[in-house]
């Protein structure tokens, strides 16, 4: 009698199997992880625009020709923009670009957070930022 050793096709086929299931299961689960890391940025972005426009209303008693560019932040998937700068009031806004399309978040000088857009599978949290996909 001849002594094999090896694994059979059969053997292989079924551990290639269950290697695909684990990772069909694993690699959204990652995904998603990843966009919600992505979210952290833009969010500390508008807080810190948010206190640079209250020292710069310290300093002049208004809001009005605060040097608010576009991706102030600068930010290679959210653009931070000030699309309302008034006297007394004001609102910034951060809006995705590349891998983060989709997602827009806004703050007020009464520090509202609110989430504009989300995409689609994302809850859109009221009166706060996303964060996950449940809302906020």
């Amino acid at each position: 009698m001849r002594s094999t050793s090896g694994f059979t096709l059969i053997e292989v086929m079924i551990t290639v199997a269950i290697i695909g299931i684990l990772a069909s299961i694993a690699v959204p689960s990652y995904q998603d992880y990843v966009t919600r890391s992505r979210l952290v940025e833009p969010q500390s972005k508008l807080s810190d625009t948010r206190v640079q426009l209250e020292q710069f209303f310290m300093n002049n008693r208004t809001y009005l020709n605060f040097p608010c560019k576009k991706d102030a932040a600068g930010s290679d998937k959210f653009n931070i923009d000030c699309p309302t700068l008034k006297a007394n009031e004001f609102l910034i806004s951060a809006t995705g670009s590349g891998k983060m399309e989709g997602f827009s978040f806004t703050l007020d000088d009464q520090g509202i957070k609110q989430t504009t857009a989300a995409p689609t599978g994302w809850t859109k949290g009221v009166g706060c930022w996303t964060n996950k996909k449940s809302g906020c």
